[in-house]
């Protein structure tokens, strides 16, 4: 198990560039600045923080980092469910799962930790960590009965399977009553009829959170969510969409044409389904605002190291003011949105839930990605604009962020309705 793993990693270790800069030949001064300049300051609180970043960077260095480009390049990762289970035997899935159900039992703080590491190694499986890991398992570690929690969470916490959460449909993200997919009730059964969209894990996934109208005249106070089992008669997958960015993190279309469900499997309170899908809404985001700090990072482990290897000029180019500006913004951007998140992440393991900050988070840290990426693009010139580099998946992988989990816009709206609702 992970805490099992943890004690054994090695604490004075240096953090491994995930990006693994060494394949460029960079000399060593340039790596030790890459391990050096990536703050402790997150840290000074606990040792056993540390810890976790150096022995999660050290398990996705070998298992992922590897892969990283030919995912992005085939948009499939073919030793995923491998991965899966290798991610789940150190704890890795059900990191926030009790104990008594096969979990490791820890915070949020640390499940963002996992987060940022895995999204430096490779931000698209990432992607499909949180959905697996936080979408799908929290949902029932908050919301499942004792049944359901015993019978689905064993396996999703050991990788032997896939988990995935089907909110969004064609013409409904942000707008959740819109939904049109309908569950009738039939005594002992429901019958889903209908489509999801945009469904994170959906072509791999053998157990789904799905949410669904089961009483339609009554708008946002007639959704109700149920676990859909991978091979239910009348469901299927349509084709795997090809995206712009977090290729490899599989995506598709959710087909329902008389899914017959049985009612055991309504998760959380009939008809409560929004206050299922909105409670677990902000942790969604807290956790998933951790993916574009990995990416930063990930910039930066590439960034840095070409800044101080290329030379213009007779000089280093890193040696250049308007470099050093670049650096300097770059960082900056990066160790701000990492406090702000770990402090969000430790106030909610306190118990301190804000809506404001965890839309906040993810809202600050999406757009500080984009632009870090952009960045990165700039350091290393035409460089940057060629696939031998990574730093264009970097940017179509952080843009997904400012789109997916509620987009940019709704994300504010949300923290204005927040300050708002003080003054009513």
């Amino acid at each position: 198990m992970f805490r099992d793993y943890l004690h054994t990693a090695d604490s004075t270790n240096e953090l491994t560039a995930l990006s693994d800069p060494t394949a460029r030949n960079y000399p060593e001064p340039a790596l030790n600045a890459v391990r050096r300049f990536t703050s402790v300051a997150e840290m000074s609180d606990s040792g056993v923080l540390a810890v976790l970043h150096t022995t999660q960077s050290r398990f996705c260095s070998e298992k992922l980092a590897p892969f990283a480009d030919e995912i992005d390049k085939t948009n499939d990762f073919p030793r995923m469910r491998e991965f899966w289970k290798e991610a789940g035997e150190l704890g890795l899935l059900g990191i926030t799962a009790p104990v008594e159900y096969g979990g490791t039992g820890l915070g949020y703080l640390d499940h963002v930790i996992v987060m940022e590491e895995m999204s430096r190694a490779s931000a698209a499986i990432a992607l499909s960590y949180g959905a697996h890991s936080n979408l799908c398992i929290n949902q029932l570690v908050r919301h499942g009965n004792t049944k359901q929690k015993e019978k689905y969470m064993p396996k999703l916490i050991t990788g032997e399977h896939v988990g995935a959460l089907a909110m969004s449909e064609p013409n409904s993200g942000s707008d959740v009553v819109s939904m049109k997919l309908t569950a009738r009730n039939e005594g002992d059964h429901y019958v889903l009829n209908g489509n999801k969209f945009w469904i994170t894990n959906g072509p791999d996934a053998d157990v789904l959170i799905v949410y669904a109208k089961t009483s339609p005249e009554a708008a946002a106070r007639g959704i109700s969510a149920f676990i859909v089992e991978k091979g239910t008669p009348g469901f299927s997958t349509a084709q795997k969409l090809d995206k712009l960015g977090m290729r490899g993190s599989n995506t598709c279309e959710l087909v329902f044409e008389d899914c017959k469900v049985p009612a055991e499997n309504v998760l959380g309170p009939l008809n409560k389904g929004v206050y299922v899908l909105m409670s677990g809404l902000d942790l969604e985001r807290l956790v998933l605002s951790a993916g574009p700090i990995g990416i930063m990072q990930a910039v930066l482990d590439h960034a840095i190291p070409y800044l101080h290897v290329r030379e213009a000029f007779g000089q280093k180019i890193g040696l250049f003011q308007l470099m050093q500006a670049k650096m300097a913004d770059m960082y900056t951007r990066l160790s701000s949105c990492r406090q702000y998140v770990y402090n969000v992440a430790r106030a909610c393991d306190k118990g301190h839930f804000s809506a404001k900050d965890c839309a906040g988070v993810i809202l600050y840290c999406a757009e500080n990605a984009t632009q870090v990426a952009l960045d990165g693009i700039q350091c290393l010139g035409g460089n940057g604009y060629i696939n031998d580099y990574p730093m264009g998946r970097f940017l179509r992988d952080a843009k997904l962020y400012e789109i997916g989990a509620g987009t940019s816009e709704v994300r504010r709206m949300v923290i204005g309705r927040a300050f708002n609702s003080m003054f009513k």
